[in-house]
């Protein structure tokens, strides 16, 4: 584990829509544009091997390519080359950041200045959510999968603590990229369940409301 004190201040930043990392989570990523390969060779040589996850923020700065304040930076901790020049790669979530500001040139991929200090707690332990009412989350999931068409293990599912059930379906599940950063801002583990209710019940809602038309 990284320690916050070996914290960097300045980190490579990967700006893929609906891609949500969060803190002890694991991100599969599949790289293969010139500029994030030459990202991920640089991280490789770094002690922290970190790599930032960030939301584009359409409507803020470098006309309309612009970041959101707050990413997840992930270390790599797996990685493998295809035969064709691209890497498969894990990122294991260590902390959220706050993007202070971004570093122009010198790089073909987009770098920031950052800070940690507030998410602390995302260096700690897992977290449980005392207020989580299981059968009722399970039960909208259901209703939830069965009106997409989705399956799932239900069993690993009903036996997953809260904090990876949660963490896990919040980066899984096909929601917008503003929502996706909603879920990544939640202060804590209940908050975070109760955005993801929320954003489950609407889109729930939507599509019965389609179906109605």
């Amino acid at each position: 584990m990284i320690k916050v004190t070996d914290l960097p201040g300045t980190i490579p930043v990967f700006p893929l829509p609906g891609a949500l990392l969060l803190p002890r989570a694991r991100l599969p990523l599949h790289i293969f544009e010139p500029r994030y390969l030459q990202m991920l060779d640089d991280a490789l040589k770094t002690p922290g091997r970190l790599i930032g996850m960030v939301q584009p923020n359409e409507v803020a700065g470098r006309g309309g390519n612009g970041l959101h304040t707050i990413g997840c930076a992930g270390r790599i901790t797996q990685f493998s080359e295809t035969e064709d020049n691209r890497y498969l790669i894990t990122l294991s979530g260590i902390s959220r950041f706050r993007v202070l500001k971004e570093i122009e040139g010198f790089t073909p991929y987009r770098r920031c200045d950052v800070a940690w200090d507030g998410f602390e707690r995302d260096q700690g332990k897992t977290e449980d959510d005392t207020a989580f009412n299981r059968p009722a989350f399970l039960d909208l999931l259901g209703r939830y999968f069965e009106a997409r068409a989705l399956s799932a293990d239900w069993e690993t599912l009903k036996e997953a603590d809260d904090e990876l059930l949660i963490n896990s379906l919040s980066m899984m599940l096909d929601f917008d990229p503003e929502d996706k950063q909603a879920l990544l801002e939640a202060p804590s583990l209940s908050t975070r369940r109760e955005t993801l209710v929320t954003l489950i019940e609407f889109d729930l809602a939507g599509g019965e409301g389609d179906m109605l038309q």
